[in-house]
């Protein structure tokens, strides 16, 4: 397999697999952990007839990726594309119309409304789908609410993958992936840490010999440099990225310990909580996501970050098979990573075609 195309999919699937072991264990207490599966926490899944769930993390960023896709088939076909986060918008809008029993568009863009495994109502912030359900969207000007829970925070780890398509300058990267945030969520700390998430991620995909920590330590002078003279929150969220770092330094604590440290509550909390997970196993996907979830935060919020970065770090092949075999939508996200890999062949004047590129970017997956 080609060593791009693991890493694309290894954080998708990461990224799904933390979302569904944290699902289980969202909301509880540690102490409630601990009593409902034993002293050492949640070791795996907890499975529901045999499958791993999704929820809403793993669902957006699909649809994130789904929208940027789009994206990028219209400006090679027609050689017209609107902002890149106003496709993520529109895809973001069509996966909570999926949410409801009411209300579906007659027209659809996303093929993956057409998958049932996307589309599960499973959203893990109620907010978010009213912010995605009003006539205009947020920006980060141009705030809906001031909402800095980790709700859409996933769509920005998406953003970090599709640049493996869209090499562009690493500013202009990281604000898209502020911007995707910001559509459903208002709060700084929220899209800030959309733009670190973003950086972490691609820049693990661009540079994969720079060391987690060192990167770790990058991103959190970026934002503040790129950031900071607009938001003052930018210092908040570096200091928590450099907590993170020093809690995994600090062999004297417990993983639990440290995670309640953190908090792991609002986004920037759960960023910080997935580093800290990535950088104590950095090359052990299972002990990562142990530590992940086990904590009384949004475990599946962390679960899905930190899955994502190091999905996006080791690759498919660190991702143990007892993981992948009973995720439900795994052959669906290993399909939308290879359209990542792939990119659209098709372009204005091009008499290449690709029957199934067109069916799922150009016709919405409708036959």
């Amino acid at each position: 397999m080609n060593d791009s195309l693991s890493h694309l999919r290894g954080s998708l699937l990461g990224l799904a697999v933390g979302d569904a072991m944290g699902y289980t264990v969202d909301g509880l207490s540690i102490s409630e952990i601990r009593q409902n599966y034993g002293p050492n926490g949640l070791l795996g899944y907890d499975l529901v007839n045999g499958y791993a769930d999704v929820t809403s993390y793993t669902q957006l960023a699909a649809f994130t990726i789904n929208g940027l896709l789009l994206a990028i088939t219209r400006g090679q076909m027609t050689g017209k594309m609107l902002p890149l986060h106003r496709y993520v918008g529109l895809s973001s809008r069509e996966w909570a119309a999926s949410q409801r029993p009411w209300g579906r568009p007659a027209t659809t863009f996303c093929w993956l409304l057409r998958q049932p495994d996307m589309c599960r109502r499973h959203c893990m912030d109620t907010r978010m789908l009213d912010a995605l359900s009003r006539d205009t969207l947020g920006g980060m000007e141009a705030r809906l609410n001031s909402s800095a829970t980790p709700g859409s925070l996933t769509s920005a780890a998406a953003v970090g993958l599709f640049s493996h398509l869209y090499p562009v300058d690493q500013n202009e990267l990281d604000l898209l992936g502020a911007e995707v945030v910001a559509l459903s969520h208002g709060g700084p700390l929220a899209f800030l840490s959309g733009a670190a998430l973003t950086h972490i991620v691609s820049r693990s995909l661009r540079a994969p010999e720079v060391p987690l920590k060192n990167l770790v330590l990058e991103t959190a002078q970026t934002i503040k440099t790129q950031f900071g003279h607009q938001y003052s929150q930018s210092f908040e969220l570096s200091n928590l990225l450099n907590l993170a770092v020093s809690l995994a330094e600090d062999s004297r604590l417990s993983p639990v310990t440290a995670m309640e440290q953190l908090h792991c509550g609002n986004a920037a909390q759960v960023l910080s909580g997935s580093i800290y997970a990535c950088l104590t196993n950095p090359g052990s996907f299972d002990t990562a996501m142990i530590t992940a979830v086990n904590h009384s935060g949004r475990s599946a919020a962390v679960g899905a970050a930190a899955g994502a970065i190091l999905g996006a770090r080791l690759g498919e092949k660190a991702l143990p098979g007892f993981y992948i075999e009973c995720l439900e939508p795994a052959q669906t996200l290993s399909e939308l990573a290879y359209d990542l890999y792939t990119g659209c062949s098709m372009e204005k004047g091009n008499k290449l075609f690709d029957l199934d590129w067109d069916r799922k970017y150009v016709h919405g997956g409708r036959e």
